[in-house]
């Protein structure tokens, strides 16, 4: 038990460092919203190495705990919309299609921005906020991709050093 919480908190702690680093990053393309979506390796790295519900865990803290320090309020219930729906498509990808990680990756990206668009509708009770989604489909995509990148090659060798443990 004792080492589940530790490896859980080092995950987190990897999870908050990239939510920092994103922040660092200036991302300007003119579109607002667009982030890199670097936290979602962590996820990735859990899903596929520690567990599901471990992962859950961890990616909902982290947009609680990342919030309060990078965000506000908004920042938190939008992460949660987009954050819930996502790693249960990742998960359903994952365990039921048994998706390669990067297409997984790519599914998390583009299901992060349809809960947040979903929310921010039903929020702003205005369904012509929906005309953005293309963009941030595209964007998820893209940036799915990138990181579905480095988590495919991040898992193999994390699993090597713990074979090798």
């Amino acid at each position: 038990m004792k080492q589940k919480t530790a490896q859980m908190g080092m995950f987190l702690a990897a999870a908050l460092i990239c939510s920092y680093v994103e922040t660092l990053i200036p991302i300007n393309f003119g579109i607002p919203g667009i982030k890199l979506g670097l936290t979602n390796i962590v996820v990735l790295l859990m899903l596929y190495l520690v567990g599901a519900k471990e992962a859950f865990c961890v990616s909902m803290l982290r947009i609680l705990l990342s919030g309060f320090m990078f965000g506000n309020a908004f920042s938190i219930v939008y992460s949660f919309a987009g954050g819930v729906l996502s790693f249960f498509v990742m998960l359903c990808a994952m365990r039921f299609l048994k998706l390669h990680v990067l297409s997984v990756s790519v599914l998390g990206g583009i299901f992060h921005n349809i809960g947040q668009m979903i929310f921010a509708a039903i929020l702003v009770n205005n369904i012509h906020i929906m005309y953005y989604v293309p963009v941030l489909l595209v964007s998820g995509a893209v940036t799915g991709f990138l990181v579905g990148i480095l988590a495919n090659e991040i898992i193999p060798r994390i699993k090597r050093n713990i074979n090798n443990s």
